[in-house]
């Protein structure tokens, strides 16, 4: 019987402190999966030091992870895939089990969940700790479901997942976007805790607390839009509605007591406000369907995908 292919997916920029140890554990850890390190235009020999290590070395030179991951996901076939940042923070000792579940096919995603375990206390940077938990509560209640890291770069998956997931994103915000998809399109997601550690001394994050933050934020509004169009297009036309209503009471209070509409250009506002709440529900109707629509070819194209 034909042994499971994984690959491990090592993306990379500037990593030189670290790529080797990186490399060498998960060797040791899964010593029959391939390596790959895809280099996204480091100036520090990252690059070097991962080929010297035994990785597989690939570049890729649009800059950010979203863009490294696409190329990844396209241009690698394996059974599992394990994706784990170049950084050394997360170790390798639960990458077998990770693997394992998909392999038996227990998980179509497995997620290293950091937030049930050490990251609150091994990461010393206050703002990235309050948006994981912004991140999850945001997720979590817009999407109805209780995933505990939103945004890891410790996760495993299936190749059916890995293939029939279209990468939008550019950036750090791919871990936001790969877990939404991954609920809205009913993969079998499973979280395992994982031992997080602080980079070590001398290598610099490349993740901008404020402006990757809000390209996440961006991100999570963008696709809640998109995943849940009746709910989001419903929530602005609650809000005109109610403005419109408080507008318009005083108004109509006023007309019963005295027959009188003293105040017209108010009272215009709160029907134009009204017109657009009502023309929002509708949009929101139409594109539900869309997104339904959508969500049925999804799973026919997978179908006939897994027939050939």
């Amino acid at each position: 019987m034909e042994k499971s292919k994984i690959a491990v997916l090592i993306p990379c920029y500037n990593e030189s402190k670290t790529i080797k140890k990186v490399v060498e554990d998960y060797k040791k850890a899964l010593p029959n999966a391939d390596i790959y390190v895809y280099d996204n235009n480091s100036t520090d020999n990252t690059d070097e030091i991962a080929k010297e290590a035994g990785a597989i070395v690939k570049y890729e030179y649009k800059q950010g992870k979203g863009n490294v991951i696409r190329s990844m996901f396209r241009q690698i076939d394996a059974d599992c895939y394990l994706m784990v940042d170049g950084d050394d923070t997360y170790p390798a000792d639960n990458a077998k089990e990770m693997c394992d579940l998909v392999l038996e096919g227990k998980a179509d995603m497995v997620i290293g969940d950091r937030l049930s375990s050490t990251y609150f206390t091994e990461n010393k940077r206050p703002f990235h700790n309050f948006g994981n938990r912004i991140v999850r509560f945001l997720i979590n209640f817009l999407f109805k479901n209780k995933v505990k890291d939103i945004m890891t770069g410790y996760r495993a998956f299936s190749r059916e997942f890995v293939k029939g997931y279209p990468v939008l994103s550019k950036g750090f915000e791919i871990e936001t976007e790969m877990t939404i998809h991954a609920v809205d399109k009913n993969y079998k997601l499973v979280e395992i805790p994982v031992t997080y550690r602080d980079r070590p001394e001398g290598s610099v994050s490349k993740l901008n607390t404020y402006s990757d933050g809000f390209r996440v934020l961006k991100t999570i509004a963008i696709l809640f839009k998109e995943y849940k169009p009746l709910m989001f297009f419903n929530l602005i036309a609650l809000v005109l509605l109610i403005i419109s209503c408080v507008l318009q009471v005083p108004i109509f209070s006023e007309y019963i007591k005295t027959g009188l509409v003293p105040r017209f250009p108010t009272l215009i506002v709160a029907n134009i406000l009204l017109v657009m709440a009502l023309l929002l529900f509708v949009t929101g109707l139409i594109l539900q369907v869309i997104a339904k629509k959508h969500k049925e070819t999804y799973e026919l194209l997978m179908n006939l995908m897994y027939k050939r």
